[in-house]
């Protein structure tokens, strides 16, 4: 039995390898635009969105446990993803320095023919950043493929003041969450830590 990542997202890779755990990297090809559209809320959306990743993975392995996540901010009551252009980070970083927002991340943990969904809701104190700054942080590239625009692992550190919840979540994969899916099934955590 292994654990399947139906993401490419290099953030979710780092924090299965600091927990011991060599996951199998399988993308999910997946209309995320379309999923969007016909979701109607907040955790509906992200939940959607990551059941239809590992929904579109797990097919092709019924006898591991597969992840699916995905992971939005919401501001002033609308979800933003990635917003993948500079100018569009620019906009977003302008709009919510010195605020507060909600990270949420949807996951959906499937094994056989059980599937386990939850939603990881962390809060987020961005930082009064300098408009300077907020140019700087998006002409490194960084932020451009990250939901809500911005890391809290890397340069946008430097941006955060604080969170409330968790911080595993908010990289992208939740591994207390992960823990209670997995528990569900009547499986041990331990069982995919390598030596």
């Amino acid at each position: 039995m292994r654990i399947v990542l139906a993401s490419q997202s290099p953030s979710r890779l780092q924090i299965l390898r600091a927990a011991g755990v060599e996951p199998v990297v399988h993308p999910a090809d997946v209309d995320e635009r379309a999923i969007e559209a016909v979701s109607s809320g907040t955790e509906e959306t992200v939940e959607a969105l990551a059941a239809a990743k590992a929904r579109a993975v797990s097919e092709l392995y019924p006898d591991d446990v597969v992840i699916g996540c995905d992971s939005m901010l919401l501001l002033d009551g609308q979800l933003q993803g990635k917003p993948h252009t500079r100018e569009a980070t620019i906009e977003r970083w302008r709009a919510q320095a010195g605020r507060q927002a909600e990270l949420l991340t949807g996951h959906c943990i499937s094994y056989g023919a059980q599937e386990f969904i939850a939603t990881g809701r962390t809060q987020i104190h961005f930082a009064p950043a300098t408009e300077a700054d907020i140019k700087a942080y998006a002409a490194t590239g960084e932020p451009l493929q990250c939901a809500g625009a911005f890391t809290l692992e890397a340069l946008g550190g430097w941006f955060i003041d604080r969170i409330e919840g968790d911080p595993s979540s908010v990289i992208g994969l939740s591994l207390p969450l992960v823990r209670r899916a997995l528990y569900s099934f009547g499986v041990d955590v331990s069982e995919f830590w390598h030596s």
